[in-house]
């Protein structure tokens, strides 16, 4: 198929809102994530949902979820579109006063997570769940809503059994589905959410090009990568920096302290990296002085065996025909990890959607794919990565994509023909 060509003037603005051009809409994507929701909900026969996750509840309102103590906030939507938010007493009188698009905000009792957790006491963890679910099956019967099927996006048992203990018809497995299913093709603003994060990490690239050097601690240039993501508005919940013999295999503390040194490579995963909420995975191989050729040839491999995975993704194709494109066995280095089937190499080559999430629908790996295959839909978005060892370190590459309907765009924009040279 190719690669798609944005027209001219198309793709990221800046990252301000202005009133003489028009840039991300996020009114625009507000409506019609929800609408996504609710159309797909009414499809599976739900009445409600019952939303727990953080990414569901920002995609259904619009709420800035970073993290908190467990179920501290949560949401209930309805089939009539109505939308009853449960939240932190800080939080929820902050939302009433800032988000005019929601009119029903409540204060919350925790049901799961760290607060009954942290009590101490299983009486204390059962009251806290009662409580959860008298408030979310009183607003239930307010909407009208108490006797039709309730979709929740926990599986959490004793939860559940709360609501079936009020009558509650309670059905995590559709809500999963529906939420899966809502999320998994992107919206024309969500894809431009990811354009700009892209657009993010290459700053962060670059000051690694300025800062990356013999002398310097991992932990040091991260730092001043870091610095620049959030300059800039990111929101860094995740990535790395290594260098030299930590580049292969990947060392499991990721950044470290260790001291750079001339001739080492050195490769960032900004992964996690946020804007609105909209995560990359976007790795890039930097060389402290010039590479050997053995790197360079490891890394042109593994540029080519990404460039064959994306020539496979198009509409209607498999995710069992494309993962074709990635190493076999000996591009995957099986026998050096002692490994005898693909399950066992998660993380060193595959794609994996992107959204609210780092991790969402599709996912293409030899792991999984050729057994439990799924069709590619156009406007779903991942991130495409692959490895090499070479000289006892190691390169990587990936690439952030939307499916298009005659091809990829790539959303990513660092060079990627050859490892970025850093002079010293």
């Amino acid at each position: 198929m190719g690669f798609y060509q944005r027209d001219f003037m198309e793709g990221t603005r800046g990252t301000m809102g202005v009133d003489w051009e028009e840039r991300i809409d996020f009114q625009r994507m507000r409506r019609e994530r929800k609408e996504r929701a609710l159309e797909r909900m009414r499809e599976a026969g739900l009445g409600s949902m019952l939303l727990v996750n953080d990414p569901n509840v920002r995609y259904v309102t619009g709420l800035a979820m970073t993290g908190g103590s467990g179920a501290d906030h949560y949401t209930l939507l309805t089939e009539d579109g109505d939308v009853v938010h449960w939240d932190t007493a800080d939080h929820a009188s902050n939302q009433r006063f800032n988000c005019p698009w929601l009119d029903d905000i409540r204060y919350a009792a925790p049901g799961l997570g760290n607060v009954p957790r942290a009590s101490g006491s299983s009486s204390a963890r059962d009251w806290l769940k009662d409580k959860m679910a008298d408030l979310v099956v009183e607003a239930m019967a307010e909407y009208g809503v108490e006797k039709e099927p309730m979709g929740i996006d926990v599986g959490n048992r004793s939860l559940l059994s709360k609501f079936e203990e009020r009558g509650v018809d309670v059905r995590p497995g559709e809500c999963a589905d529906v939420m899966e299913d809502a999320r998994k093709v992107k919206t024309r603003d969500e894809i431009e959410c990811l354009r700009m994060v892209a657009a993010l990490c290459e700053a962060g690239f670059q000051r690694i090009t300025e800062t990356a050097k013999p002398g310097m601690r991992e932990s040091e240039v991260w730092g001043e990568a870091t610095k620049e993501l959030w300059r800039l508005g990111a929101m860094v919940q995740g990535g790395y920096v290594t260098s030299g013999p930590n580049t292969w295999p990947k060392h499991q503390a990721n950044t470290t302290d260790r001291v750079i040194r001339p001739g080492d490579l050195v490769y960032a995963d900004f992964y996690n990296i946020g804007f609105m909420g909209y995560r990359s995975c976007y790795y890039r191989t930097f060389s402290v002085g010039e590479p050997t050729q053995a790197q360079q040839d490891a890394y042109e491999k593994a540029r080519d065996d990404l460039y064959d995975v994306l020539e496979r993704i198009e509409p209607g194709a498999t995710t069992d025909e494309i993962c074709e494109g990635f190493p076999d066995e000996a591009g995957e280095q099986m026998d050096w990890y002692g490994a005898d089937e693909f399950w066992e190499m998660t993380t060193n080559h595959w794609a994996h959607g992107l959204g609210l999430q780092l991790y969402e629908v599709p996912l293409i790996w030899r792991g999984l794919s050729p057994d439990h295959p799924i069709e590619i839909e156009e406007g779903m978005t991942m991130a495409v990565e692959t490895m090499r060892p070479a000289d006892r370190q190691g390169v990587r590459v990936e690439e952030m994509v939307v499916v298009r309907e005659n091809g990829v765009e790539i959303l990513s924009q660092w060079p990627v023909e050859e490892i970025t040279t850093i002079e010293h």
